[in-house]
């Protein structure tokens, strides 16, 4: 018999609410992908790099000149400087990035300290590794505070001489929380005295609102110095299935990473390293993403409004949660299922980023939807919720 390495996990709420969607033809703003295509011109870049023979296995780390393009918009962006040579590597998709920095830090009995809700890739990961997730939640929203935040004493209280590695991800992914320049303090205070590295998934971090910059692990040389930042080129350029992502590291971070990296995927596909380094060579094509996204967000919001669900503005990501308390007193997974089957209708219950997602705490009567779709299904879907 099998003894599995993750008897606990099963398939993720992602596909099991897509295939329930499918299931009853439901409008699918769970899982967050666009339903619209890339620019057309980087498809073309693709097709062309093929035509121009590069089909075959890349660089390890990557192709040199994506890597050389990552490393120039980091510095112009958050003013880091990182050899393109021996502290960037190009991933299969940020999910590669993730696996391969917590397998580079984290050794038996490891504790690695998780802000929840969070991704759900970040406990299995860290099982792989031996290490020993520790669970920080946020501060839920409430009548006073209508929006979720962080209580940084509680993260300081969970770090113990076991404490190897913290894992950040904002802008933050359900709850589109981001961090500001008193966060980044609090992280620095956290970590100045201990050996503990960072982990910053950044994957959303050129979709940020309100004409606010995006505060970046790298924008602090010392934050950077313990850190894996880790972005993606599928959440930037709408090319999700593509599975192309970044890791910026220090060199030796990143020497470590890359040992784990040659042996999980080698390399990354070819054409699509090529397609990116040309086009990025504007930076519009990622500095105009969170005007774009705005919009989305807002006629998602204004949307809401005017239907029973009760919205909460997102500062980032493609992401927005709503409140349904009065639409209905289910927990969130039997909520969401309902809304697939009866209305048609898939969003995400948040309880699912949680550790336990049939607590009581876990379940605040919140769904995430996903905006990065075409106004036209957005629309339908407002036009189903407004009637429940």
């Amino acid at each position: 018999m099998i003894k599995s390495k993750l008897p606990d996990v099963g398939t993720t709420i992602f596909t099991i609410m897509s295939q329930l969607a499918n299931e009853y033809n439901a409008i699918n703003l769970g899982q967050g992908f666009p339903d619209f295509n890339p620019d057309e011109k980087l498809v073309s870049l693709v097709n062309k790099a093929m035509l121009s023979g590069h089909n075959q296995y890349p660089y390890m780390p990557g192709v040199q000149s994506l890597r050389i393009a990552i490393a120039d918009k980091i510095s112009q962006l958050y003013s880091q400087s990182y050899n393109p040579e021996t502290e960037i590597t190009v991933t299969n998709g940020a999910t590669e990035a993730l696996m391969s920095s917590i397998l580079s830090v984290v050794h038996d009995g490891d504790e690695v300290i998780v802000i929840e809700p969070c991704y759900d890739s970040y406990v299995p990961c860290i099982k792989l590794a031996g290490g020993i997730p520790v669970f920080v939640s946020l501060t839920p929203p409430s009548k006073n505070n209508p929006a979720y935040s962080i209580d940084w004493n509680k993260v300081k209280n969970a770090i113990t001489e076991k404490t190897r590695l913290i894992i950040l991800n904002f802008p933050h992914n359900p709850t589109g929380l981001t961090l500001k320049s008193s966060d980044l303090d609090a992280i620095e205070d956290l970590i100045k005295d201990n050996e503990i590295f960072l982990i910053g998934d950044e994957v959303y971090e050129h979709i940020v609102f309100g004409n606010k910059p995006f505060l970046s692990l790298s924008t602090r040389d010392f934050l950077a110095s313990r850190s894996f930042v880790i972005s993606s080129f599928g959440k930037t350029y709408h090319t999700t299935g593509w599975k192309v992502g970044y890791c910026s590291a220090p060199k030796a971070l990143t020497a470590e990473f890359r040992k784990i990296h040659q042996f999980v995927v080698f390399t990354v596909s070819s054409p699509m390293q090529y397609a990116f380094a040309e086009f990025m060579k504007d930076p519009a094509t990622y500095l105009n993403l969170s005007s774009f996204y705005q919009k989305k967000h807002d006629f998602l919001y204004n949307g809401l409004l005017n239907t029973r669900f009760k919205p909460i503005k997102s500062e980032g990501t493609f992401f927005l949660l709503a409140d349904y308390s009065d639409v209905s007193s289910a927990n969130e997974l039997n909520f969401a299922t309902e809304l697939t089957k009866k209305h048609g209708v898939t969003l995400i219950p948040v309880s699912a980023f949680y550790k336990d997602s049939s607590a009581l705490s876990s379940n605040n009567n919140l769904v995430r939807f996903c905006f990065a779709k075409k106004n036209e299904t957005l629309e339908k879907a407002l036009q189903v919720l407004s009637t429940i």
